[in-house]
């Protein structure tokens, strides 16, 4: 029972993988066993592993005698998934934002996350890379890297594609199959990036339906955290067991608020019959022709599944100027407030003595620089510049009023269609609504972009929609992904 021979679980999803438990087949275990033995022989060059959980075996062995005993608790009993390394755990992992300056920093409890996910009977089977601090230190960065766990690279063609950012281990991991899902985080686009050219499924969802207590911040106007995962029934299961309320999220405590436990009942093959999709053609200009190509055969399959394609949508603030004040204001005081309550180990405690650490230490911690840290750290801390507050209102009428909620209303849309992450993407994020990507297609060819990776590779298809419209999304998702099929598993990246 303890061994698995050859590549059996690759692949496996939620529910197959709970049905082979349930019928003896499969411990968790022994399933925990197979992706730490995947983990010891890709993750030394794809580094999208920053660290395995001591008690992952431990944990999975007590879930399985809860099985044998008492039962299941759900879905999601004895399934091993990789965290984010800005989520916090009360154990024996550590939760450092990929920073050598909370290497050694163990949170004093689960973030609210971490602990509806171990109340539902996940294994964490130990925390993921990341861009370091969410990728806001510096503005040459790439994707994927952090001084302590060095560059997360693409198993679809390591070193040469795109690995997207900021959850970037995240997506890694999910994708050459080193866990069964993972949760990510986002500010702007950072699931929905690394999902897109991973070729998962990734979901960020309403800011205000998952709490962000105990998770490393950047903006509390935007931040949240989600399911990144190879199907889109498995993002429902795991978006399920996230929503409980948390008191101490203000997001969370609006009488908009829509939440439900269990995702899946959403879920319909014929999900895009009578659905209206609008195609907001003023962010596709910048595709080059492998993408575009993409983009055009999914709305060509929306439109043979049944659904109504709007086409063009325009957007009133097509034509804004965007800042990114709100992020500049907001960095210092969430990371000020959380290193504030951080736990043994931290060698920091304020944005100061961060930046400080790294210049005394720059051979490890400044490979990139910290301008974007030097940035933030000029503001007051307080939130009280009158800047910040105007550069919050407009990123809120401009995005929602002008954007994303006026083409619902006036097109009577679902949903918005993009292309993996693109330029438009960036009103979800500051609107701090929903948005799904589904594999979409791999583009053959490409262009070299910012960084040096190539736009080739695989792409997702985004559906975004309006606050708190989770369950419409899934809906469509799901159609677009059981019609299209365009997931597949990266070949062994060892081999490459």
């Amino acid at each position: 029972m303890d061994k698995i021979e050859n590549d059996c679980l690759i692949e496996a999803d939620i529910v197959s993988l709970q049905l082979a438990m349930e019928s003896g087949s499969l411990t968790s275990v022994a399933c925990v066993r197979w992706y730490l033995n995947r983990i010891e022989r890709l993750n030394p060059k794809l580094k999208a592993v920053l660290e395995i959980n001591p008690d992952a075996i431990a944990v999975a062995e007590a879930l399985d005698a809860e099985r044998r005993e008492r039962g299941v608790r759900g879905p999601l009993h004895g399934i091993p998934i990789l965290l984010k390394d800005n989520i916090d755990t009360g154990d024996n992992m550590h939760t450092s934002a990929g920073s050598v300056a909370l290497a050694e920093h163990f949170a004093p409890t689960d973030s609210a996350v971490a602990a509806q996910l171990r109340a539902a009977g996940t294994v964490f089977l130990g925390k993921a890379n990341m861009t370091e601090w969410a990728n806001f230190m510096s503005g040459t960065m790439w994707a994927g890297y952090s001084s302590r766990g060095g560059q997360t690279l693409n198993p679809y063609g390591p070193g040469e594609l795109f690995v997207g950012g900021s959850s970037s281990g995240s997506g890694a991991a999910v994708a050459a199959n080193l866990c069964t899902a993972a949760i990510g985080t986002e500010t702007s686009g950072s699931i929905i990036s690394p999902s897109s050219q991973n070729c998962l499924v990734g979901l960020k969802p309403t800011v205000g339906l998952v709490s962000r207590t105990g998770i490393i911040p950047i903006t509390h106007s935007q931040d949240t955290a989600g399911p990144m995962t190879r199907t889109v029934r498995d993002a429902a299961i795991l978006l399920g067991a996230m929503t409980a309320a948390d008191p101490e999220d203000a997001a969370m405590n609006g009488n908009r608020r829509i939440a439900y436990t269990d995702y899946t009942s959403f879920l319909d093959p014929n999900g895009l019959q009578g659905a209206r999709i609008g195609v907001p053609r003023h962010y596709y200009q910048g595709l080059d022709k492998a993408r575009a190509v993409i983009i055009e055969r999914a709305i060509t399959l929306c439109r043979e599944l049944g659904a109504t394609v709007v086409d063009p949508v325009s957007l009133p603030c097509e034509s804004a100027k965007w800042n990114w004040e709100v992020m500049h204001f907001e960095f210092k005081k969430g990371l000020n407030d959380y290193l504030a309550k951080a736990g043994p180990g931290a060698s920091v405690r304020t944005l100061d003595e961060l930046i400080a650490y790294n210049e005394a230490n720059r051979d490890v911690a400044l490979k990139y620089g910290q301008n974007t840290l030097i940035w933030s750290n000029g503001t007051s801390g307080t939130l009280s510049e009158p800047e910040y507050a105007e550069s919050l209102r407009l990123n809120r009428e401009v995005s929602r009023d002008q954007g994303i909620d006026h083409a619902i209303r006036e097109y009577r849309l679902d949903a918005l269609l993009f292309l993996g992450n693109e330029e438009g993407l960036d009103l979800s994020a500051r609107a701090g609504y929903p948005a799904i990507t589904v594999p979409g297609g791999y583009a053959e060819t490409g262009i070299i972009a910012e960084g040096g990776y190539t736009t080739k590779g695989p792409q997702g298809i985004t559906f975004v929609g309006a606050a708190y419209s989770e369950p419409i999304l899934f809906r469509l998702a799901y159609a677009y992904e059981q019609a299209s099929k365009h997931r597949f598993a990266p070949t062994d990246p060892v081999q490459v």
